[in-house]
């Protein structure tokens, strides 16, 4: 039975099928260290305590029906307040955007900028944005980063393709990889973009930045940039993508927000009444009173950030130390987020049944089977198969599991040769 080419040749995700490979493995019996998923175990990382009190008054006062297609306003307008009092970012309630956690927002800046040929521009590794591009028809140019540069792209790297460009999508503190723009750099692509959109007529698209900043709350001994806090004439060219999914460890309450030019946002809002992305309403009308009281969410964030940092630098001493042990394998000193970027340097050896690790998946399903440790490749970030990187996330597991996890990590290495 035929379906629609776009449904032909989508592209399933690859953490997904780890994931299921973890699932199947665990109703088995095994005890597997999942560092795969950019989630939180909530009974170690739960909401916080007011937002769940908050969430459950809505409940019981029966705030059950249809929520504003935008979003409530009393959301947006905390919203706006908070941008301005933490970032210093001025944007009225009406050009902010609520949904269902931030993926239908960045499925809508694709879907308002882009044309089918369009030209848009993304580093590699970067979450998801070779799905969007797809889904849009868009004409995707992947730039790939280093490890010299933390996988984070220069305004050099991006400026030979930025011709007919007309969206660059960046994110940052960045997933995969918990590494972050310096202000030298977000200033110098921020600069290039201006230049750039002086080149342009007024027939032309302008070429449009997304900024995916979700986890710009939860930073590591570094300071987070945006660029309209930098230069304020990017404000007619950026859409920022943020919420509470990560910061407020809400990955399953769905409230997200963008917020940008305010032709970009209407168009934003119209398309996804036809979609009805919308967050539930219970959710909107806590996250707003929660949000009421600036210092709900500063405490919750300085608390729930310094438990992730002690687990990232738990992995990452870990790492470390099975290289100081003579192993192949790196780690970057995380800069926020949840995820630890790991080089595991084991792709061509031989496996004890003679078989080779051929690429990073091979690797992948070799240290879930003999080490119980699940990671997710770069290839699932649009990196090549031969990448020996790896995203890991720290949300799912307590410090001690971490501990335990590691020698299990080391024995399954020792048995490549």
């Amino acid at each position: 039975m035929k379906v629609s080419k776009l449904a032909t040749n989508l592209i399933g995700s690859e953490i997904v099928k780890i994931g299921n490979e973890v699932n199947d493995m665990k109703a088995k019996g095994a005890e597997i260290a999942n560092l795969t998923i950019g989630d939180l175990n909530s009974n170690i990382y739960p909401i916080p305590a007011g937002l769940k009190d908050e969430i459950q008054k809505a409940y019981q006062n029966n705030l059950t029906n249809y929520p504003p297609a935008n979003g409530l306003l009393g959301l947006r307008t905390a919203v706006s307040n908070d941008l301005k009092t933490r970032w210093g970012l001025d944007y009225a309630s009406g050009d902010i955007l609520i949904t269902a956690g931030s993926r239908p927002l960045i499925y809508a800046v694709y879907k308002t900028i882009v044309d089918e040929g369009d030209k848009v521009i993304y580093p590699t590794p970067s979450w998801n944005n070779n799905h969007y591009a797809y889904l849009t028809s868009a004409n995707a140019v992947e730039v790939k980063t280093t490890q010299e540069n933390n996988f984070l792209p220069t305004a050099d790297d991006l400026r030979p393709h930025l011709s007919g460009a007309v969206l660059l999508a960046l994110c940052s503190p960045l997933n995969p990889t918990g590494t972050m723009f310096t202000k030298e750099q977000l200033s110098d692509i921020c600069q290039m973009v201006l230049e750039e959109n002086k080149k342009r007529g007024a027939d032309e698209k302008p070429l449009y930045l997304m900024y995916d900043q979700i986890y710009s709350n939860l930073t590591f001994d570094a300071d987070h940039f945006d660029p309209v806090s930098l230069f304020p004439e990017m404000k007619e060219y950026t859409i920022y993508i943020d919420g509470i999914s990560k910061c407020l460890a809400a990955t399953g309450v769905r409230v997200g927000w963008g917020f940008g030019p305010t032709h970009i946002m209407s168009k934003m809002a119209a398309l996804l009444t036809h979609v009805g992305a919308w967050a539930p309403k219970p959710e909107q009308e806590a996250t707003a009173k929660f949000y009421e009281t600036p210092e709900n969410v500063n405490d919750f964030v300085v608390d729930f950030k310094g438990k992730l940092q002690e687990s990232l630098k738990v992995l990452h001493e870990g790492i470390q130390e099975l290289k100081n042990k003579g192993l192949a394998v790196e780690s970057i000193q995380p800069m926020g987020a949840l995820y630890l970027t790991i080089k595991l340097d084991f792709i061509g050896k031989t496996k004890p049944d003679g078989s080779k690790i051929e690429n990073s998946s091979d690797l992948v399903f070799f240290l879930i089977q003999e080490g119980g440790v699940a990671l997710v490749p770069f290839s699932a970030f649009g990196c090549e198969v031969t990448e020996p990187w790896f995203r890991a996330s720290v949300g799912g597991l307590s410090v001690d599991e971490i501990k335990v996890m590691l020698p299990k990590l080391e024995h399954a290495l020792a048995k490549l040769i």
